[in-house]
Order: C-alpha cells, then structure tokens, then sequence
C-alpha cells in the first residue's frame, strides 16, 4: 500500500493508491489511512474497480465524512474524501 504525503493547502494530504484492488479493499485501505489526516482535511483514494464509485461515496455518508469529488485519471479515478471527525 503507498501513501503520499503533501503539504497543507495543496490538494489531498495524503493519497492511498487502491489501483489493481477490488471493493471493498479500497474502503479498507481508506479507513485504516483516514486517520493520518487532521479533521477538515482532505484524503484521496485512487481506484479501478468499477464498484468504487458507489461505494466510495455510500461508506462517506454511513461514516458521515464528506465526498468531495471525483476526478477521472487514465486508470481509474482519484476520490477526494473530507475527514469530518
């Protein structure tokens, strides 16, 4: 599992790369990672897996974090996620 870190103000702090990992893989890695970031931050999950772009933002609403966005790459997407709490 890689994790990029960059500094404040710059886009998502830290980066959890999922590309090649099948749901809910890529929640797991997100929620193990979540904590990494201070409240009001954002974190971003990249993943292929079709089914990441339902459940990406469904564990958001469950856990109440905000989905902020998602932006296609060449491979997959990048999800933007707001730690609320």
């Amino acid at each position: 599992m890689e994790v990029s870190e960059r500094p404040i103000g710059q886009g998502p702090r830290v980066t959890v790369e999922a590309v090649g990992r099948k749901c809910p893989i890529p929640i797991i890695m997100l929620a193990a990672r979540l904590h990494e970031v201070p409240i009001g931050a954002v974190i971003a999950v990249t993943a292929d897996d079709p089914a990441a772009s339902a459940d990406i933002p469904a564990w958001c609403r469950m856990k109440m974090h905000e989905f902020v966005a998602e932006h296609p790459l060449d491979r997959g997407s990048a999800f933007h996620i707001r730690r609320m709490y």
